[in-house]
């Protein structure tokens, strides 16, 4: 039996453990065994050895990311662990499974990465919209702080952390950590430049490190069971288990937790059912809406970073949007181009002016007022704004990149919305 880590003490019907359940089910055996038991670098030791990556879209080893941290203990040098929960990506949902499942889980997670980088302060930078997951968050970190599980002096060993919810205002951009940051000291959410990175000067110039909801719900498992355990779990070079979900015409759209590895085909015919009767899947985005599109011939995928990188795209969060035969290609690029658009922060000229014209260019198309020549500027615009290092940030590289494999896709779609006026899908209909 495949196990499943991340969702084992998820029980919809029941709703989230208080501590005492969750201990009994096998939680904070990792804050125990960190705080009793470890070092700080030999945490940090074994988290780098189970290969574990970012879950929300980057992919960067955790363990790596960690070590990066100044090495003072926390009482002569603040410091701050943020948890990233504002899952704004289209069509990605994990985090918020995980938060109103099992939100001890994180704050077990969260205790443990802080004592691993001496921080005694820790943040959920959670989306405004997530109403319950802010309920239900605020009730486990209180009843973790009644039972002795954050505050002062934890379990006796000298360690202190504590944790905050912060709601969001609502913005994609906040998905970039360093905006993410700045938001929370309460300024314009923008990028920062880099150097220095977070790990050195981070939330209000102090060390910090921010990770991923799933990112930091993999870390108990991890210094509980070992990292050779959590590799096992992969069925290739990346270890442990991925929530992955899919959107769109299926019989059973949701997410599961699976192998790391695990192919397309299993993940969209198996669990998510296959397409709905009279649809048939054209092309998809494997991990959110800021990856390229894959055709229906490459489900045989393995859902990895590698694979999926070599394959043309990239994992992201793992969340996969499904193209039917009967929707506009063009029209869901329009509406794709729409949201990166209104949610640039504006920053730089390439995307703040970039995007829009982009979109507007998409709008006419769809709308038959499109012009030959207009293809030619959007795939200009896919060269110029592609690339990362030519904009602040990765927000406008992540909006070409369903644009830039979209021209190549569609190809015959945008010609005929040229030729003929308009959408022939809505003309037909």
């Amino acid at each position: 039996m495949t196990e499943r880590p991340l969702t084992a003490m998820i029980d919809p019907a029941a709703g989230p453990p208080d501590c005492a359940a969750y201990g009994r089910s096998g939680g904070w055996r990792a804050v125990r065994a960190a705080l009793r038991d470890m070092t700080p670098d030999a945490v940090i030791d074994v988290v780098t050895r189970s290969t574990l990556r970012g879950r929300g879209g980057a992919g960067f080893g955790t363990g790596q990311k960690w070590s990066f941290v100044p090495k003072e203990p926390a009482a002569t040098r603040r410091k701050y662990l943020i948890a990233n929960a504002d899952e704004m990506e289209p069509g990605t949902f994990k985090d918020r499974l995980l938060m109103e499942g099992n939100p001890l889980q994180l704050i077990e997670g969260m205790i443990v990465a802080g004592y691993a980088i001496q921080a005694g302060h820790g943040v959920i930078f959670l989306r405004g919209e997530y109403h319950l997951a802010l309920e239900r968050l605020t009730r486990a970190i209180a009843d973790a702080r009644a039972t002795g599980w954050l505050g002062a002096d934890i379990l006796g060993s000298g360690f202190g952390f504590d944790i905050h919810v912060h709601s969001s205002g609502g913005r994609y951009i906040c998905g970039e950590e360093t905006a993410l940051l700045t938001a929370l000291e309460g300024k314009r959410a923008q990028p920062r430049s880099k150097p220095p990175f977070p790990q050195v000067g981070g939330l209000w110039g102090a060390p910090s490190v921010v990770n991923n909801v799933e990112t930091l719900c993999n870390v108990p498992h991890i210094v509980a069971n070992g990292a050779e355990w959590f590799r096992a779990l992969g069925l290739g070079p990346d270890g442990g288990t991925k929530l992955y979900g899919v959107s769109g015409r299926v019989r059973r759209p949701g997410t599961w937790e699976l192998p790391m590895g695990t192919p397309l085909r299993e993940i969209i015919e198996q669990h998510a059912g296959g397409m709905r009767d009279g649809y048939a899947l054209r092309a998809l985005l494997p991990g959110g809406a800021s990856t390229a599109f894959l055709d229906a011939g490459q489900l045989d995928v393995a859902m990895e970073y590698g694979a999926v990188e070599k394959a043309g795209s990239r994992l992201g969060t793992g969340q996969a949007i499904l193209l039917d035969d009967r929707t506009c290609p063009i029209g869901m690029l329009q509406n794709l181009e729409h949201f990166f658009a209104q949610e640039s922060c504006g920053w730089c000229t390439p995307c703040r002016d970039g995007l829009p014209w982009v979109e507007r260019l998409l709008a006419a198309i769809e709308d038959g007022t499109g012009e030959a020549e207009d293809l030619d500027r959007l795939a200009d615009h896919a060269r110029l704004l592609g690339p990362m290092g030519r904009t602040f940030c990765a927000h406008a590289p992540g909006a070409m990149a369903p644009l830039a494999s979209g021209l190549r896709l569609f190809r015959a779609d945008f010609e005929a919305h040229i030729h003929q006026r308009g959408c022939p899908l809505r003309q037909a209909a």
